[in-house]
């Protein structure tokens, strides 16, 4: 069995190989494609779930139709992968352009260390991209793939350009701590719901929300400026866009650092909600009490005659 997945997965990497080789127009087309049964058949019912925390005001139909824009995009973005590994340097730059790169230049200029807080919207590899190969040298963390094709596949995508460091999550921010005090820029992204182990709960969309404190406790430590990144899916390519740099952050109180972060996300995802990863389950990590949004309610049984 283990060995008719590997093969599955090799089959999967050569037809994505194939898949780069056309234009970008069919692409996108191809992907969106893919992305609409995504959500019939995938993860469209976490994306369900928490559209519907985040928009309570906002009619069933649509949401519907957000999630649906949604995965067609998400779609698009998977089969861009293939670009991202086989595709030319001039192929991928043009795709992924940048705005505001200027606050990141000046942050080097200074000499000062430097986090770019990238939150998980779509575009967000293609961010990756941009930063590692205008800044190299530069740093993100990195978690392992179970599947080990995967995750040849992503570790060739992510060291593309600019020789970047990947740190494994397993590591530890004591790690982490010492690539920022190296010099390196860190590309974070920490905005996922990692269990309660360093997170507390804030809003997010009015929803308490297990959010780690990684980011002003790695910042408060090393004395970085922290550089928010959102790529948006535009046309046919995406615009990774720097933000300047936060000032007075950290603040020296932990939950008001944490709750500026997720407000940030939140105008973000205001601004393009079909864009942000609604496929992840942001809200599993729930205060004591509290049930898993996630889990279906089971029909209750029929009562005998």
């Amino acid at each position: 069995m283990r060995a008719l997945r590997r093969l599955g997965s090799w089959a999967g990497l050569f037809i994505l190989w194939l898949v780069h080789f056309l234009p970008l127009a069919w692409i996108g087309a191809i992907g969106s494609a893919i992305g609409s049964l995504l959500y019939r058949f995938g993860r469209g019912h976490v994306t369900r779930v928490n559209l519907a925390l985040c928009f309570p005001q906002m009619p069933e139909r649509e949401r519907h139709e957000l999630g649906l824009r949604h995965f067609r995009m998400l779609g698009r973005n998977a089969l861009e992968l293939s670009v991202m590994v086989w595709g030319s340097e001039e192929q991928l730059l043009r795709l992924a352009r940048h705005e505001g790169l200027e606050h990141l230049r000046a942050a080097a200029a200074d000499g000062q260390p430097v986090i770019v807080f990238a939150p998980h919207f779509i575009g967000l590899n293609m961010g990756g991209i941009r930063v590692a190969h205008e800044w190299p040298g530069s740093a993100s963390i990195y978690s392992r793939q179970k599947n080990p094709v995967l995750d040849r596949l992503f570790l060739k995508a992510r060291t593309r350009f600019g020789n970047p460091v990947l740190v494994s999550r397993q590591e530890g921010l004591r790690a982490v701590i010492r690539v920022i005090r190296s010099g390196k820029a860190l590309y974070f992204l920490p905005d996922m719901d990692f269990g309660p182990r360093d997170a507390i709960f804030v809003p997010f969309f009015g929803v308490p929300t297990a959010t780690i404190t990684a980011l002003p406790r790695l910042a408060g430590i090393t004395g970085a400026k922290v550089i928010p990144v959102v790529t948006r899916q535009e046309g046919e390519g995406y615009v990774a866009r720097f933000y300047p740099p936060w000032e007075a952050y950290p603040s020296g109180d932990l939950e008001a650092d944490v709750r500026r972060m997720n407000a940030f996300i939140e105008e973000r995802v205001r601004e393009m909600p079909e864009q942000y990863f609604w496929a992840h389950k942001r809200f599993k990590t729930r205060p004591p009490g509290e049930p898993n949004p996630y889990r279906r309610q089971r029909r209750a049984a029929e009562e005998p005659a």
